[in-house]
This record gives structure tokens, sequence and C-alpha cells, in this order.
């Protein structure tokens, strides 16, 4: 028997995904999605389909009247079927039946597979680190386009789709995930998505966090997730969450990681598994009382720099009234000048997306005085849209000071399809905060636009800042 390859994703993710559907005891059990609606699951395949038709079906195919039902009737079935998959391990293992030139349609990695300078031979190709409900989800969709996935098949069908190059899939199954991502699961599938390498789904559960982070913290999964996780959640300025609270969470998750790795339960071991996140939490910001029951005090410098929740209320605002399509990029920059009346931290932009479905964008933004001619802050970055009108936020490294009455200048140099625009801009937003202070950003055209921005229509619809 051949052993069949794939691209995409490592060899060692198998034990992520073949648990999914369990109850998680560990950080490398991924259980299902909390709550998610349960789906049809994929029958038994053993005996294959092919078994309901023991008699010689004749003229089959004039009881189909479309090409799409003629494919769909093959699927899993044994009718002129010219390799065997033996899917699964050990008992769990299951033939199933299928036809290499649907699945080289459908399939880059197939085509190699079966067509390729090492092309296998073999009628029958074992796959032992493939799930038979996850391979059959696969194979639906190549023979008829149909989407069999529900919270228990979700993981390993995406693990699926990802080995076997087959984006539209793996797109269907990051759709269904964040159709149901809420605080409750938030960490369990950002863990997920930063092991499948899903960047939009990360940036949705990391947003998540930030909004509801005393709820997703309180959650089973947080004390699953691996530290690599802990720590770029702890990096973040945005977490809505006192300190002493946050420490609390992060002692919850050192417990749970000396268990997992048969530790006692001492501070010593406590301090020695959290490693560089420790120094991530930051003390400075707890009061001396909630200082005080720190024990032992850790001896390691720590950031004092306030996160959102202690330094105000974030904002947004919106200096276009209506939103239109389509807006092109040739590696030039969108600006807009600008200056307010009051100080503000201006901490990221919010920019139109694609106008041709979900996508990503590469990103630099800048801040820069516009007297002085000087960058005060930029960062290469990116997003993830939807294909709708929507604004997407693309944030800064640390927040920027802006002065009253200054001119600043805010930049964006975009890589990515043509995208939504803005459209009847205003000169001049005020906005009123819960406490009664006005913040009035007064807009002008840039000299240094080279990418047609301006007051009235273009990019950089809004800008995200703290009082």
């Amino acid at each position: 028997m051949a052993t069949g390859g794939g691209g995409g994703v490592a060899s060692n993710l198998e034990g992520h995904v073949s648990n999914f559907a369990q109850s998680a005891t560990g950080r490398n059990a991924a259980p299902a999605v909390p709550n998610m609606p349960a789906s049809a699951s994929a029958p038994p395949i053993s005996p294959p389909v092919m078994g309901l038709h023991r008699e010689p079906m004749y003229n089959w195919q004039a009881t189909k009247s479309s090409l799409k039902e003629r494919f769909a009737f093959l699927f899993n079935n044994e009718l002129l079927s010219d390799v065997k998959f033996i899917v699964g391990k050990g008992r769990q293992a299951q033939r199933i039946p299928a036809h290499k030139f649907v699945l080289a349609a459908g399939s880059a990695v197939f085509d190699a597979m079966f067509n390729g300078g090492m092309a296998t031979t073999s009628a029958e190709i074992e796959l032992p680190d493939v799930e038979p409900a996850a391979f059959l989800s696969l194979l639906r969709f190549l023979y008829s386009d149909e989407v069999h996935i529900g919270p228990e098949t979700v993981m390993t069908t995406l693990y699926t789709a990802k080995k076997y190059a087959v984006p539209a899939l793996e797109s269907h199954c990051v759709e269904f995930l964040t159709k149901h991502l809420r605080a409750d699961n938030a960490f369990m599938l950002l863990t997920q998505a930063r092991l499948f390498d899903e960047p939009q789904l990360a940036s949705l559960c990391l947003d998540t966090i930030d909004k509801s982070t005393a709820d997703a913290i309180n959650a089973e999964g947080f004390t699953d997730i691996d530290l690599d996780t802990l720590c770029a959640v702890l990096e973040r300025d945005t977490l809505g969450i006192r300190e002493n609270r946050l420490f609390g969470a992060v002692v919850r998750w050192a417990d749970a990681e000396c268990y997992r790795q048969q530790l006692p339960l001492t501070s010593e071991n406590k301090q020695k598994v959290l490693g560089k996140a420790l120094s991530l939490i930051r003390f400075p910001l707890m009061t001396v009382e909630e200082f005080a029951a720190v024990n032992p005090k850790p001896r390691v410098d720590y950031i004092d720099r306030p996160r959102c929740c202690l330094r105000g209320k974030e904002c947004s605002i919106s200096r276009f009234q209506q939103v239109e399509s389509r807006w092109g990029y040739s590696g030039t920059s969108d600006r807009i000048r600008f200056n307010v009346n009051r100080r503000i931290s201006i901490v990221g932009f919010g920019l139109y997306g694609s106008i041709h479905g979900p996508t990503d964008y590469q990103v630099n933004i800048q801040i820069v005085d516009s007297d002085k001619n000087i960058i005060l802050s930029q960062n290469d970055t990116g997003f993830s849209c939807d294909g709708t009108g929507n604004t997407f936020r693309v944030m800064f490294k640390e927040p920027v000071e802006i002065l009253p009455n200054a001119s600043y200048t805010a930049s964006a140099t975009l890589k990515g399809p043509d995208s939504h625009y803005g459209t009847k801009g205003l000169k001049k937003v005020t906005q009123e905060s819960s406490a009664g202070t006005k913040t009035t950003f007064f807009f002008f055209s840039s000299p240094g636009n080279n990418n047609g921005t301006s007051v009235e229509d273009g990019q950089i619809p809004e800008i995200i800042y703290y009082t």
C-alpha cells in the first residue's frame, strides 16, 4: 500500500485534529465548539456504498439529469472507481473508493499524487493521519460542491482541506468557525487558528478576547492554550481587564500546565512553566493591596504601559457618508491631513476592503508630523476582509500622541485587489463622549497623497483613538 502525501499542514497536527470532538483534558485535546448546532454525520462506509447496488445497474446515467447529479452518484461508490483509500488508524480505519480523475480535477495535491513525476501506482493508499468523516467531507465537496461540516468535524475537515489544497472548502470551514465564535470558545479557536495558520480567524478571536476578556479567560478553553498563544494574548494593549484579574487567570493556566507536565504545584514550578509569560504581566498597574497578594514576588522587569481599560474609552470617527466601489492600488499611498482640537492618542485606522469577496491585504500605515515631515509611527501589517463595505481595523504597535491644533497626516499604502471607497466626505467631524467632552477632527487634502484620496472621497475612512 502507498501512503498519501499532502502539503500545507505538518504531520504533527494529527494529535490536535483527531481529538477535536472529545472533551478537553489537556492542551492537545481540541473540544467540539460549545453550543454549535450539530450536523448530520457521514454514514459509515464499510461496506462501501456500492454495496447498496448489488445488482448491476444499467443505464444509470439516464436517471441523472445533470453533470452534478452524475458525479454526486459516484461519490463513495465502487462503480468506476480506480483507487481506494484506507483512511484512519487501526480498527477505526475505513476503506473508501474514489475516482482519480475527479480528485485530480479538484486538488493539485491529488493531481501530483496520481499524475506527477513521482505518481503512485498503488491501487490502495493509506491515510493514517486523516479522519474518515473529514475525508468523506472532502470527497463530497470535490464530487458535488456540497459542504457537510459540523462542530464535531469542522477542525478535522479544515486540516484535510489544507492538506490536499482545497481552499474553497477551507474557506467554508473558517466561515463556519467564525459564525460560531464567542467569548467562551475564543481561546480554543485561537489555538486552532494559529495551529492551522488561519490569520483571519486568529484576528477575529483576538478581537473577541479584547471585547470580552473576563468571559474569555473564565472559559474552560483558556487553561488549555499553549505558552506561545498565552504570550501573544498577554502582549496586547487592548485587553479589557484589570491586571490582578488577568494575573489570577495566568496562575490558573500555570496550575494546569504543571499538571500536564506532572510537576508539583509549587511557586517555583509555576514560574518555570510560565517562563517569558511572567514578564508580560504588568505588575506596576496593580494597587498596593493587589500586588501584596502576589507571593513570592517575581524578580523581573515589568511593563507599566496601561492597557486600554485603564486609559479611557476607545473611540473612532468616520469621515465619509457613503460607500462606493472601486478603488485601485499600484504601490502608491493614500493620505489625508488632519488636526484635532484636543490631545488624543491614535491607535489605528479603519480601512476599506475588497469588492471581490474575502481576501487579505498587506498595508503600511503611518502617522506623519506634517509640519516637520517626520514619521511619528508606522507599522507594516495586514488585515483580512469579508468582501463587504465595512471597515477593517489596522493598528499601530503603540499609541501615537496627537497634540491639539497641530497638523498631522494619516497614510496607508495597501497591496491587494480593488476595494470599496468612501464618498461625500466631511471636512469636520465632532464626537461627544458620555462625559460630554467633544473631540473635533478637521480634514484637509494632503499634498503627499499620490493615490487619489482626498477630503471628498478615497481610503482611510476611520481613525481609531483614545481620549
